[in-house]
Formats: structure tokens, sequence, C-alpha cells
């Protein structure tokens, strides 16, 4: 299974997030179509970049020939460090700029991100996947800021870069096309950040919004590690926040940030195959009211919608009632649709979850010709073991058209399939 582990020990932030992800396809294509998509006044670039001995790539963003930097503040001096590059997609309100250059910006709303993210030269899933990404942020400043998400506004300068941050991250994604996504615990830093009109605690509160339900930690170093972008682009491509799955690492990235700590500044950003399937739940519930027929569409509409396994158990429950345990087996990205799915289908109060790893072999499937026509042979394989298994519709649908058995079938099929 293809996947695609990032690690946010030192947070993560739009670009570096794209940094460390081009490393893992074709980096020169990649900036290439980055300034072909049609990003009015953008320009990207890479460059080589070292931090702490490691060298990875730093990608610039240019707005007009102008690139932006946060200035965070510290608890005991009052200099304005550049933190992480240029990401400045804040309300108004909470802008990270130089104050002086304010008055000559203007601002754009989500009704304006929309149109420029419509007009752009990229596939309808990364536009998408663009689309949700900043309607996240939208919701964050929203709620930061007590107001409605169409009240909100964007930094145009900030706005611009940052768009040319998401767009090339979900790029990437589209490119890459992992199976499954994992990340870190997220550092999101300590200490203040200078605003437009103030100074605010670390995360901003439009991060810390973005960043509820993900495990995060400070970290240790002063300043904001984790930016609003970074923060929506992890929550709406991870799958799960968790250790780094068993696997096997053939491309790893690394994204830097501007600033210099005592640890390296990078986001890191492993590719390669895993040998399981990582995290999945079990969304278990008892039932002692509800028909035999009721509860079999229940199953078939769950394992149509992505449950990798629904079964029932026969148990007996209260008042002396004949009942089931109804169990539902999901990874970490269906949960919530699924359980939505079992509150529709199900007479059931509640859900219990217990979370749980799989280990699994790898599958496929084909079609072989045979004396008795053409059979599809399920494979699998895995931790030494290989398997291989005939299709029960195809024997049974020979077995009928020869008026045998299916036991006769398989094995004479058996014989010409090994």
């Amino acid at each position: 299974m293809k996947t695609l582990y990032l690690e946010c020990r030192m947070g993560a932030a739009g670009d570096m997030l794209m940094a460390a992800l081009s490393e893992l396809t074709d980096q020169q294509k990649f900036i290439e179509t980055m300034n072909s998509i049609g990003l009015e006044g953008i320009e990207v670039s890479c460059e080589p970049s070292v931090k702490c001995g490691v060298t990875g790539t730093h990608m610039h963003v240019l707005v007009n020939g102008e690139e932006e930097v946060s200035e965070d503040v510290h608890e005991h001096h009052h200099d304005h460090e550049h933190g992480h590059d240029h990401e400045h997609h804040h309300d108004h309100d909470h802008e990270h700029h130089h104050e002086h250059d304010h008055e000559h910006h203007h601002h754009a709303s989500m009704h304006d991100i929309e149109t420029i993210l419509n007009g752009l030269q990229i596939s309808e899933r990364v536009r998408t996947d663009a689309l949700n990404v900043y309607q996240l942020i939208a919701e964050a400043e929203a709620h930061a800021h007590g107001s409605a998400v169409d009240q909100i506004h964007f930094h145009e300068v900030g706005n611009k870069d940052a768009i040319a941050d998401v767009v090339g991250v979900c790029i990437l994604m589209e490119q890459i096309n992992a199976d499954r996504i994992y990340a870190s615990t997220v550092s999101t830093g300590r200490g203040f950040v200078r605003c437009a009109h103030g100074i605010l605690p670390v995360p901003a509160p439009a991060t810390a919004y973005l960043l509820q339900g993900i495990p995060t930690v400070e970290g240790i170093a002063d300043g904001e590690l984790c930016t609003p972008t970074g923060a929506a682009l992890l929550k709406y491509f991870v799958q799960s926040f968790t250790g780094m799955p068993a696997m096997r690492a053939e491309k790893i990235g690394y994204g830097m940030g501007m600033k210099d700590f005592k640890a390296a500044n990078c986001v890191r950003a492993f590719l390669g195959d895993s040998e399981d399937d990582g995290e999945v739940v079990e969304l278990v519930c008892n039932i002692d009211d509800q028909s035999p027929e009721e509860i079999g569409y229940a199953m078939d509409v769950l394992l149509k919608n992505g449950a990798l396994d629904v079964y029932v158990t026969p148990v007996h429950m209260k008042k002396n009632r004949p009942g089931i345990v109804f169990t539902c087996v999901s990874s970490t990205s269906k949960k919530e649709e699924l359980m939505r799915l079992m509150f529709m289908h199900l007479t059931t109060l509640g859900i219990r979850e217990y979370s749980c790893r799989r280990h699994a072999l790898s599958r496929g499937n084909a079609t072989i010709e045979t004396s008795l026509g053409p059979v599809r042979i399920k494979t699998s394989e895995g931790y030494g073991t290989v398997r291989h298994k005939i299709e029960y519709d195809d024997l049974s649908r020979i077995a009928e058209e020869n008026n045998t058995s299916i036991a006769l079938i398989r094995e004479k099929l058996e014989k010409e399939v090994r």
C-alpha cells in the first residue's frame, strides 16, 4: 500500500510541506507547472537549504517580486525574527506583515479566492481540494473573529502566496496519489507572534481552531511553528496522526523553513509501501429490536460505502431478548461517515469505538483462460505467504452451466491455475 508519512516535529507551514513533497516527485517539472497554471503575479522557485547539516529544499513564492515573512515576538527580547516564510492568509485583523505596508494592501474575500482558483489551469481534483482547504481556513478565521465565513477577508499579497502554497501542495498530493497519509504529532511552537493589530499567543486563534482534534505539543522552539495554512493542509489530507507505520521508505523529502533553531527546522516526508493497512477502528453496537431484513440492508450499505468488514454476532440481551452485536470495521478516514450510516440504518442509540491495527497481505486480481472459460483469481502475498483463490461466483456459474458440484469444478480448475 502506497503510504505517505509527514513528520511535523518542527511544525508545518504551506511552503515547507510543498518543499518536502516536491522532493518526492520531479521537482523541476513541478516548479514549471506552478509557474504555468495562471497565478497572476506569482513566481515559484526553490533552492537547496541546509539546517543542522541536513540539506533540503526551501521554497520561494514571490508576489510581484516580493516575498513576505512573519514576525515572531519572544519573551526575552524584541528582535523581529523571521519564522516560517511567507504564509499570510489570516483575516486582516491577524495579518503578519510589516505594519507600514498595510495601507498599501487590499483585501480579498472567500468569493475572490474561489474566483482565482476557478481561473487556474489545474485539474478538478486539485481545484476541489484547494477550495476545501481554503474553506477550512475561512471557517477558522470566522470563528476566531466571531463573524460569518462570507465576511472574512484575506490580505492581498499574503493571500496570493498562500494560494500558491495550497495549490502547490494539492498538485503534489495528486501526483503522489498515496493510498494512506499519516502524520506525526504537530509542534505548534510557543511564545507570541506579532500581528497587524497586536500580539497573539502561539498558536494563533485560527491555527488553534484548525488543530482541534489533532495531537499537538509546544515543541522546543519559541515562535510560530505551525501556521494556519499548514494546519489546514494537515487537517484536510492526513487520515491519521500517529507514529510512523511499518513501511519501506523509497523516497524522503525535506522541506526547510527560513529560521534556524537548535533542531533542523524542517518537515520531513517519507514515501513508500506499508506492510499493513495501518490503524482501523471497530464500530460496535447491540441491537434487539430490529428485523433481520433491515440489518442485512444496513450491512450492504456499509460495505458499499467503504467498510472493511461488517458482521453480526448472536447474543442474549437484557429482558431475556435474543439480539445481535453489530460490528463494522472501518479505516480511520471512513469512521465518521460509517458511524453516520449506522445511526441512519440501525435502531441503536450508541456506538462503541475500539482502535486497533490491522496487518494484511497485499492483494490482487487476475483473469485467466481455462478449459471451462475465463475465471477470476484472487491473489494475496506477504509475510512469506503466497495464496490464490478462484472467485466463488465463477465457480458457481460454471457448476450450474455443467450441472455438477462446485467441489468438482474447483478441483478441476485448481489443476489448471497452479
